[in-house]
């Protein structure tokens, strides 16, 4: 699996090289909380790294989703639209936001692997 990670606390697995899987970390999920309404992006819309593409609201606040790449959204995850719950119990598999299609994967370069996203936790 290749995952990576963003210091806003977004992944990104690459593992199937036509569309990336986003979604949020798990440390994001705890900050937040019970998750009860997710905006995902639109399919077929485009976004440059670092804008916001949705927007995740819990019990405590809302949040920004932010892009980690350069790419168009290909995927949402309609299962997480009707229960927004699975961002609560699996926000590593089955709580997936959205798929998109990297423009640009040198981008990637610039996320945390896990060692370096576990060294973040750790200062925060």
């Amino acid at each position: 699996m290749s995952t990576k990670f963003t210091p806003d606390h977004e992944w990104i697995n690459t593992t199937d090289t036509a569309a990336a899987v986003v979604g949020i970390t798990p440390h994001a999920q705890d900050a937040l909380g019970d998750v009860v309404f997710v905006d995902l992006p639109e399919v077929g819309k485009s976004y440059k790294k670092g804008e916001v593409a949705g927007v995740v609201e819990s019990v405590k606040a809302a949040a920004d989703i932010y892009m980690p790449v350069t790419g168009e959204v290909v995927e949402i995850n309609s299962a997480l639209k009707d229960d927004p719950s699975l961002a609560n119990s699996d926000p590593l598999n089955t709580g997936w936001f959205f798929k998109v299609k990297v423009a640009d994967t040198a981008e990637l370069d610039g996320l945390m692997d896990p060692p370096a996203y576990d060294a973040l936790l750790k200062t925060l």
